[in-house]
C-alpha cells in the first residue's frame, strides 16, 4: 500500500515539474485538447517532420533501428538553429536525450547536450 502511494505521489511531483516546459500541462495534469492545439500549430509540425527525417537518415545508414531504445540527438539543438546535417547528428540512449541542463525559468542552459560536448 505505501508502495503505490510513494510512486503516485513521485509521479504528480514529476509532473508538476514538468508542467514549466510542456506547454499542454495544467495543475500537473494534461490538457489533451491544449496539446492537440500545440501539436497543430505550423511551427511544431516543421520541427517535428525534421527530428523524423533526422532519425529515417540514421536508419538508412544503418546507426539506429526501430526499437532498439536509442534516440537521434542534435549537436546544437533545432530549437537553439540547428540543422540536421550529419554532423550536427548523433546517437544516444533516451535518457541522455531528454535531460538537458536547465536554467530556473526552464530554458536551457547551453546549446548542447550532455553527450554532445
Amino acid at each position: 500500500m505505501k508502495r503505490s502511494i510513494l510512486s503516485k505521489t513521485r509521479l504528480a511531483s514529476s509532473l508538476l515539474m514538468r508542467a514549466d516546459i510542456i506547454p499542454y500541462m495544467t495543475g500537473g495534469k494534461r490538457d489533451y485538447d491544449k496539446q492537440q492545439k500545440y501539436d497543430s500549430k505550423p511551427s511544431v509540425k516543421k520541427n517535428r517532420a525534421k527530428r523524423n527525417a533526422a532519425r529515417r537518415e540514421l536508419m538508412r545508414q544503418g546507426k539506429v533501428k526501430k526499437g532498439d531504445g536509442k534516440e537521434v540527438g542534435h549537436k546544437k539543438a533545432l530549437s537553439k538553429g540547428g540543422t540536421n546535417g550529419l554532423a550536427n547528428l548523433f546517437v544516444q540512449s533516451r535518457e541522455s536525450n531528454r535531460s538537458f541542463s536547465r536554467n530556473k525559468n526552464g530554458s536551457m542552459k547551453s546549446e548542447r547536450s550532455k553527450s554532445g560536448k
